[in-house]
């Protein structure tokens, strides 16, 4: 459904850029208003002219599709492009938080330290 949309924004928008660009200025009509022989008044043709009209409805529809598309977009939950790629392993080291000795296990050498008796003995009084 989105591509369609995408097209349809497409042709609006250059349908619009078009029809702006073939609309006359109104800087002329106000210089003939000052200058002379104008049959027009100050504010120009009251009415709306077929390109007035064009470029309003067009307009509209160009509103529309970029709701829709913005909408679209939002709601989107397809895959990404990179999803083959696999996040490299996560490394975890943890380190002793400070003054937390007795969280971590002293290395076994074998040797027990000095003044302590070891385990498998029972301590003398």
């Amino acid at each position: 459904m989105t591509p369609i949309f995408v097209i349809i924004h497409i042709v609006v928008c250059i349908a619009l850029i078009m029809i702006v660009l073939l609309q006359t200025g109104k800087g002329a009509d106000m210089g003939a208003a000052f200058g002379g022989g104008s049959s027009q008044t100050l504010f120009g043709n009251t009415g709306a002219t077929f390109l007035g009209k064009l470029t309003t409805g067009v307009a509209i529809v160009f509103m529309l599709t970029s709701l829709s598309l913005a909408y679209f977009s939002s709601r989107q939950t397809g895959s990404s492009v990179m999803s083959d790629v696999k996040p490299p392993a996560a490394v975890e080291q943890t380190a002793p938080a400070a003054g937390d000795e007795a969280a971590t296990p002293a290395p076994e050498t074998g040797a027990e330290p000095p003044g302590e008796a070891p385990a498998s003995e029972p301590a003398k009084e």
